[in-house]
């Protein structure tokens, strides 16, 4: 592969791609749509201009220079447990076609569709960022979140390395981390992760939607396959770093009847700790979601469509904090007693994780102990 870094600007990058509403299966990709950004005014459709056998199956993925001067951002959200987070990218190649953070690329310029997973934002400068904010006088160290948005680990990560740099200078300054991924890559950095640990400075998190490979690669078709995150799971706690699984997101009416079975496949590798998310569609992700279950499970589509309507008060999405990762209703609460009967058998219930910050240094600092 090669990799195709383009200088651009963190806002106002228009996209490449064709803005279209038709619906294409694209190999390698989740979204089958390429919907027209909220805030722009034309589109372009290409249906109306060529042929659809003209239209290529394959969609390369460009990379664009982040000029972002600043790595971390704060978050005020009840739903999530942490303040601070840092995306070393923007967009995500992982191509989840359920994806909340889909509607983020719309900020860029680019649509929330099949843009949001080949044209990724690369911040090259992120560890030199994060480590100037951190080594400031002025720094609280708080529990930092990698990434809370997209995946620190998608497929770029093994060469380009940001998420590795930022992780060396949290190593270095033992400042606490909590990392969220669903690929396996993560196992790379075992002995940074191992070394913040031993300091009670880090945790992780990995995802695990389903345990059906055949599903999964159509779901999440960049992303690691379920044997091999569990096998993730299995090293990082065997290496004494906390490890728990998050099952995310949970889809009335496509995984649900997968919660206990996740859950004890979770308990077997060896996780600390389990939790689980409600889909929820915010935005775009409705209109791409829906057009994925059109292309791959069409005669399943209403009665999913159905149980998440149910659960979202008649809608499709419900952004309320304290619903919106949850739901409500009989099928909800259905979920949740599954999740906890689960979490009972299997041993992971009333586990509690905490990170400190009592470790954390400035080599300033230590250098005026000499």
């Amino acid at each position: 592969m090669k990799l195709r870094l383009i200088c651009a600007y963190s806002s106002g990058v228009s996209s490449e791609t064709h803005k279209t509403s038709s619906r294409r299966q694209v190999h390698g990709r989740g979204a089958v749509v390429n919907p027209n950004n909220r805030f722009e005014t034309i589109e372009v459709l290409v249906d109306d201009l060529v042929d659809e056998h003209e239209v290529p199956d394959r969609e390369p993925t460009i990379y664009f220079r982040d000029a972002s001067k600043s790595v971390i951002s704060t978050n005020n959200s009840p739903d999530v447990p942490f303040e601070l987070s840092l995306n070393p990218y923007r967009g995500c190649e992982h191509g989840c076609a359920y994806c909340y953070a889909r509607p983020t690329h719309e900020f860029l310029g680019f649509s929330a569709g099949l843009d949001f997973e080949t044209r990724i934002m690369v911040k090259e400068q992120a560890a030199a960022l994060l480590r100037r904010r951190l080594e400031s006088p002025k720094w609280e160290p708080r529990v930092l979140a990698m990434s809370g948005v997209t995946d620190p680990y998608q497929p770029v990560e093994r060469r380009l390395q940001i998420t590795r740099a930022c992780l060396e200078v949290l190593a270095d300054l033992r400042h606490p981390v909590g990392l969220i991924t669903k690929n396996p890559m993560i196992v790379r950095d075992l002995d940074l992760l191992a070394d913040l640990a031993s300091h009670q400075a880090a945790s992780a998190a990995i995802s695990v939607t389903t345990l059906d490979p055949e599903l999964s690669a159509k779901m999440e078709p960049r992303a690691g396959h379920p044997r091999r995150r569990l096998e993730a799971v299995r090293k990082l706690g065997a290496a004494g770093v906390p490890v728990g699984v998050m099952v995310a997101p949970v889809i009335p009416g496509l995984n649900d009847h997968e919660v206990p079975k996740v859950v004890e496949a979770a308990a077997e590798s060896g996780a600390d700790f389990v939790g689980f998310i409600m889909l929820r569609l915010p935005g775009a992700v409705e209109r791409v979601f829906e057009s994925w279950l059109a292309q791959h499970l069409p005669d399943r589509k209403e009665k999913i469509l159905n149980r998440l309507r149910s659960m979202r008060g008649g809608r499709l999405n419900d952004s309320r904090f304290g619903n919106r990762m949850r739901g409500e209703g009989v099928f909800a609460d259905q979920v949740k007693s599954m999740f906890e009967l689960a979490r009972r058998k299997y041993g992971l219930e009333n586990r509690r994780l905490s990170l400190s910050t009592a470790a954390f240094r400035r080599p300033k600092e230590q250098l005026r102990l000499f």
